[in-house]
C-alpha cells in the first residue's frame, strides 16, 4: 500500500484540503485504502442547487434527499446506503469557493467540515479534497 492510502485511513488527519497531488494518484489511493470515492465534477455547478446536485448524484442521496443544506447534512452524514471503513468527497474543477457565491460557499464548508467531524467521532475518515 502506497504512503497515500495509508494516510487515508487516518481518522485524525482527515479534512478539507486542496489537493496538491495528481488527482488519478488521490483515486488510486482511496481504491487502496478500502475507501468509497465520490468523484463530483463542478465544472457546470454555479449554483447552491447545482452543487448539492452533483453531490447528491455522486454519493446516490436516497428518494428522501430535500435538495437544501439540511438535507446534504443529514446525507453525507449517514451514507448508510454507502457503508465502508471511509470516504473521500473529490471535488474537481472547484474553485476556492466551489464555484459558489460567498454565503452558499460558507455554508457548504461549514457542512462539510461538520461532515469529517463527525465521521471522525465514528472512527472512520472523512476526506475532501478540492482541486
Amino acid at each position: 500500500m502506497n504512503q497515500l492510502a495509508t494516510r487515508l485511513k487516518d481518522v485524525k488527519e482527515a479534512g478539507l484540503y486542496i489537493a496538491t497531488c495528481e488527482l488519478d494518484d488521490v483515486r488510486a489511493a482511496a481504491k487502496d485504502a478500502g475507501l468509497v470515492l465520490f468523484d463530483v465534477d463542478l465544472s457546470s455547478v454555479h449554483s447552491k442547487s447545482e452543487f448539492m446536485a452533483a453531490i447528491a448524484k455522486q454519493i446516490e442521496a436516497p428518494e428522501w434527499f430535500g435538495k437544501n443544506w439540511d438535507a446534504l447534512a443529514d446525507a453525507l452524514g449517514d451514507l448508510s446506503w454507502k457503508n465502508a471503513p471511509g470516504y473521500v468527497l473529490l471535488l474537481v474543477h472547484s474553485t476556492e469557493h466551489f464555484n459558489l457565491l460567498k454565503n452558499d460557499h460558507d455554508v457548504a464548508r461549514d457542512i462539510l467540515e461538520t461532515t469529517v467531524d463527525y465521521w471522525k467521532t465514528q472512527g472512520k475518515p472523512f476526506w475532501v479534497f478540492c482541486c
